[in-house]
């Protein structure tokens, strides 16, 4: 992380969040793993301990989808 020079007495700092970046868009790149998703599908990110159970994509969908199916429906109400 960069150091930056902070306005109180001339204090070198290092500070998380900066009230505001300015990126050099002209070196960005476009994201090389963007054509792996569906369009309206959504990333999780899953902790070790339950990804060790969900290896798969399909794993993972077919227990939201039984878990779903014992939801009460939104119409129902």
């Amino acid at each position: 992380m960069k150091k930056i020079r902070t306005t109180d007495q001339g204090k070198r700092a290092s500070l998380d969040m900066l009230p505001n970046y300015r990126f050099d868009y002209r070196q960005a790149r476009p994201n090389r793993f963007a054509t792996r998703y569906k369009a309206g599908s959504r990333v999780v990110i899953l902790d070790p301990d339950v990804a060790k159970f969900f290896t798969t994509p399909e794993s993972v969908n077919s227990v939201l989808r039984a878990l779903l199916e014992t939801m009460p429906s939104k119409n129902s109400s």
